[in-house]
Order: C-alpha cells, then structure tokens, then sequence
C-alpha cells in the first residue's frame, strides 16, 4: 500500500463512523421521541389495540420497533454514503418511500380511529427525526 492510500481510506472509515455514531443518537433520540408521544396518545385515549389479535401494543414495543427500523435506516444511510454519488438526495427519496409505505398497515388494520391517528403520527415522528438528521449528516460528509 502505498502512503497516499492510508489517508483516504482513514478518512473514508471516519466518515462512516461518524455517519453511524450520529445515526446511533439519532435512533435513540427517536426511541424516546416515538415512546413519549405514545404514552401521550394513550392519555388522550389512543387503546392502540389491534382487532386482530386482540392484543394491546405495550409502550416498551414502540421503543424496540422504533429503533430496529431506524438501524436500518442508519444502514441505508451508510451504504449510500459509500455506493452512491448522491447519497443526500438518495436517502431523503428511500427513507420517504419507506415511510410512505410504513403509513399503509396503521390505516388497514382495523383499530380505531384514535389509535390509527396515533399510528400515523408516530411514524412521523420517527421519520422526522432520523431523516433529517441523517440527510444533515450526509450532506455535511460528502459536501
């Protein structure tokens, strides 16, 4: 290896790094954010049971699903940051899509209108607060 290639693979590896140190915060701002706004809809009068099953959704569950997806997010994010030429704009268009598409099983499963309302909102919670950081985050490595 010559000495011309460390500094850029170092350079490359810390700006993965970072992405994924940041995406990391992010998740768990966006943990709390989705947790703290469910409690809040289920004060309000959100049940956030679904008819299927019968089953009530804990508080801890919307924390665990929050940040499973958003580690993928974070995933996504770093695998653009390295394969695309256009990470940004790349994500801002994967991660709406995914959104867009995480709105449709809150509107057909039945649950009541509270809870589908609910729903809806903290899925854009989440996505309000790992796209944005995400897209900064991108912007900032590659610009």
């Amino acid at each position: 290896m010559s000495a011309g290639t460390a500094p850029a693979r170092t350079g490359r590896t810390h700006r993965f790094r970072g992405l994924a140190g940041i995406g990391l915060i992010a998740t768990l701002a966006a943990m709390a954010a989705t947790t703290t706004a469910a409690a809040l809809a289920r004060a309000a009068g959100a049940d956030f049971e679904i008819p299927d099953g019968g089953e009530t959704i804990p508080l801890p569950g919307f924390a665990v699903v929050t940040g499973f997806f958003s580690v993928v997010g974070v995933v996504i994010a770093v695998a653009l940051l390295r394969w695309s030429a256009r990470p940004a704009e790349r994500f801002v268009w994967t991660a709406g899509s995914l959104t867009a598409i995480s709105l449709v099983p809150p509107l057909i499963c039945g649950a009541t209108t509270a809870t589908v309302a609910a729903l809806i909102v903290l899925h854009l919670v989440a996505a309000a607060v790992m796209i944005s950081t995400l897209t900064r985050s991108l912007r900032t490595r590659t610009g």
